[in-house]
């Protein structure tokens, strides 16, 4: 059956929910698939350390609905237990425009899975009036099912009473009572959680979960809903893409703690179109893999670890070499800052990076956050005039100069949002801020691939 993990608001500690879930269940040595709606990298993260299997992103703003329908099925089948974590508040997303009405919700995802959800409430400041929120989530929108709840950051023996004399007469299940946890807390930064990569004691964090969890949770009652579904996939599906035999394009992946926001499935459909991905550190590394046909940046957090980057000048001339002689490269936000003359972090300090593009990316307090409908008007490798693309951002960086000659004129959400030029190109070169996910744009990981087939090896 699977359950959706949905939080009344943000901030009620769905996270901390699913990741208890996840470790106790990973625990009992059973194959636990984990998903997020949204177009999040971080929380993925954990759910990958945890589980030892890709966290899959469920975005039909990136995507589409019949592909989270595939990716959901394709991917829940061969486990044990599925679950999904939801994104903001259950019903929390974007409505109205540009035909995307209202995609971004955890209750669309819902919706269109036939999944049921588990609420989390946030229990700290309420006592009776839980009763009156799940009422209220249960009743909003019938097509959405609330199977019970978990009530998070109870205070006493007293204060669990009291919700549950509260709840009683809804007849609504709680499948999960949380004490408040001050010994479990994960730290974060100006972009939310610090990625596991960078967690040091990950292993007991994860062990202090799995205890939470067996004490925390009535696993009579959860179990059977947690099941993973099997639901048929037609082979001629239009994203099924069988293994290449043979890879026909070597592509160095930046992969360390400054880059690792990748969506598991663009990885997955770049191997099964034919690219065989080598990872390497700009961190550690002195320089590029031997023998590669292409470069692809992810995003990540540059700014963090500016230093260590910049005092690695072999592996920066080495990227600007290879860009130079034309290598195929793709880069998104955090690879594009690194592509950049320099990044200047939050204090003011200069850090020399690769040099490709003309300007510096200067972090800042202001946030650039949402989805984007992207046109494409400039004529590079992997895009055409006129392809229209969406996309995420999601950054604290702006840069000092604009490109002179755009990939994209790009808006977001809403009638009067303005068009703005966004990312450079060359004809062997993208880089730009807005996050791709590849799952309706096959064509594009095909372009990159054959780009880089058609390049002599580098190097």
């Amino acid at each position: 059956m699977a359950l959706i993990i949905a939080g009344e608001r943000s901030g009620v500690g769905k996270t901390t929910v699913t990741l208890a879930l996840l470790s106790y269940l990973s625990r009992q040595s059973n194959r636990v698939q984990s998903f997020k709606v949204g177009p999040d990298y971080i929380d993925p993260m954990f759910h990958a350390a945890v589980t030892g299997l890709p966290c899959r992103n469920l975005d039909p703003f990136l995507t589409s609905p019949n592909y989270v329908s595939f990716c959901f099925a394709r991917h829940a089948k061969n486990a044990d237990y599925a679950l999904i974590e939801g994104v903001m508040g259950l019903f929390d997303g974007i409505r109205g425009g540009d035909g995307k009405a209202n995609f971004a919700s955890t209750a669309y995802i819902a919706k269109l899975l036939n999944i049921p959800v588990l609420l989390v409430i946030d229990c700290s400041r309420l006592s009776g009036s839980v009763a009156a929120i799940a009422h209220g989530y249960c009743s909003f929108d019938p097509e959405v099912k609330i199977a019970g709840v978990v009530l998070n950051r109870v205070g006493s023996k007293r204060h669990r009473e009291l919700l549950q004399d509260a709840l009683l007469a809804l007849g609504l299940p709680i499948f999960g009572i949380l004490n408040r946890q001050d010994q479990i807390a994960i730290p974060d930064r100006h972009l939310g959680l610090i990625p596991s990569t960078e967690h040091k004691q990950l292993h007991q964090l994860f062990e202090r979960l799995a205890e939470l969890a067996k004490n925390s949770f009535n696993w009579e009652q959860l179990l059977p809903h947690l099941q993973a579904p099997s639901i048929p996939i037609s082979p001629d599906s239009a994203y099924y893409f069988p293994h290449s035999p043979m890879p026909k394009a070597k592509i160095a992946l930046a992969q360390d703690s400054a880059f690792n926001f990748y969506y598991q499935d663009n990885l997955d459909l770049l191997q099964q179109l034919g690219a065989d991905l080598i990872p390497w550190s700009p961190l550690k590394d002195d320089n590029l893999p031997p023998g590669i046909q292409g470069l692809y940046f992810g995003g990540g957090f540059p700014e963090v670890f500016a230093q260590q980057l910049s005092a690695n000048e072999t592996a920066r001339q080495a990227v600007f070499q290879a860009i130079q002689a034309g290598l195929p490269t793709y880069a998104e936000c955090g690879g594009l800052m690194y592509l950049c003359m320099a990044i200047v972090d939050f204090a003011g300090t200069q850090w020399p990076m690769v040099g490709t593009l003309p300007t510096m990316a200067i972090m800042g307090r202001n946030l650039t956050l949402g989805y984007r409908q992207a046109q494409v008007i400039g004529n590079s490798f992997l895009l055409n005039p006129g392809d229209v693309v969406w996309g995420h951002e999601f950054h604290r960086s702006q840069l000092s100069t604009n490109s002179p000659l755009p990939v994209f004129l790009a808006k977001g959400q809403g009638v009067n949002r303005p068009l703005v030029g966004e990312g450079w190109y060359t004809d062997s070169f993208h880089a730009s801020y807005i996050h791709l996910h590849f799952g309706e744009l096959s064509w594009l990981a095909q372009r990159f691939i054959s780009a880089c087939c058609a390049n002599v090896n580098f190097s």
